[in-house]
């Protein structure tokens, strides 16, 4: 593409790369300049503009931006119509986001004229959310240089995983001092976060804080409706041999994985039984406000592995909130609110 100051009267054909305003007559950025266009604003006074042309090979850029962006789009994503030199990526389906991070990485190294930007990998998204965005900076771009761009996109970077477990059970252990109404909030706070999913808690049960008795509740559960099971402990998991990871192994599962580098959500603990998925859930999970419980609960409702590596694998962004500003956990007695 040929780019930059010519005679009006040679722009005939090219495309005005700023807008133009002589007298009346008012060219707008990106348009096309005809025979009248040029003989008005000869008219009035202007010698020269600016003015982009295309060469042999060249690809508008709002063909090149949605030949990118049909690229990068997986399942439950939708590519929008182009304009401007941008095409829109938006999910299909309430879920969560899935991103070939290497890819985009690719695509935007191979020329500063394509990038592409998205939402964070495994954002929760509804229906209908922008997720990405390819932008072609240029008004065109030679077919050989958009050939590489696809190339580096792979095909589907970007997916959206829907929910697909709507039952959860929830375990709450009990302790002396443990109020039921803190129970019940939580139990609220819990429907809350599962509604963007159309999950709902199917099994509410509440058991004394002893493995036994929770071992023998979670069997049940397993056995039974819920495909998610979430406890929440009276006091929080402070070992692996701790009531909570052993009553797991009591009935049968194994413990994925107990503790994850976010804060507030570092007492987080994963395990399986039957197959079925359970969250030891860190006391934050109390609180409405976002923490590490959210980013694995959504994951785990639409299905998508958590496995150690990809837990600790959040360290960077995982600090949710200022330290200095929050109570020490451990001052004044225990405290598990935000751990």
């Amino acid at each position: 593409m040929k780019f930059g100051p010519v005679p009006v009267e040679e722009a005939v054909g090219a495309l005005a790369a700023h807008g133009v305003r002589a007298g009346e007559t008012v060219v707008k950025k990106g348009t096309l300049v005809s025979p009248d266009i040029a003989q008005r604003l000869k008219q009035a006074g202007v010698e020269t503009i600016i003015a982009a042309r295309f060469e042999p090979g060249d690809v508008p850029e709002n063909e090149a931006a949605v030949r990118l962006a049909r690229a990068l789009a997986g399942d439950n994503v939708m590519v929008e119509a182009p304009f401007t030199g941008r095409s829109n990526l938006h999910a299909e389906t309430a879920g969560v986001l899935l991103i070939d991070v290497a890819a985009i990485g690719g695509l935007n190294s191979v020329d500063e004229a394509m990038t592409a930007a998205t939402l964070q990998a495994y954002k929760p998204v509804v229906a209908g959310e922008m997720i990405g965005t390819v932008k072609i900076i240029p008004y065109a771009v030679p077919e050989v240089l958009l050939q590489k761009g696809i190339a580096q996109a792979g095909k589907s970077a970007l997916r959206v995983a829907p929910y697909l477990r709507r039952s959860v059970g929830v375990v709450s252990t009990l302790l002396p001092g443990l109020k039921p109404s803190m129970v019940d909030k939580t139990l609220t706070v819990l429907s809350r976060r599962l509604e963007p999913a159309q999950a709902t808690i199917v099994l509410d049960r509440r058991v004394p804080h002893e493995a036994a008795a929770l071992a023998q509740e979670l069997a049940d559960q397993a056995r039974g409706e819920p495909q998610l099971i979430v406890i929440f402990g009276a006091s929080a998991i402070a070992d692996r041999r701790d009531v909570i990871p052993s009553a797991i192994e009591m009935a049968g599962g194994r413990v994925e994985h107990f503790g994850m580098p976010v804060d507030p959500g570092n007492l987080l603990l994963i395990g399986f039984i039957a197959g079925k998925p359970v969250i030891g859930a860190p006391g934050c999970a109390r609180s409405p406000k976002e923490n590490g419980f959210d980013w694995i609960l959504h994951r785990l409702l639409a299905d998508v592995p958590v496995t150690r590596a990809d837990i600790m694998s959040l360290g960077v962004g995982g600090l949710l909130m200022e330290i200095v500003s929050r109570p020490q956990p451990r001052e004044g007695g225990e405290s598990e609110g935000e751990e």
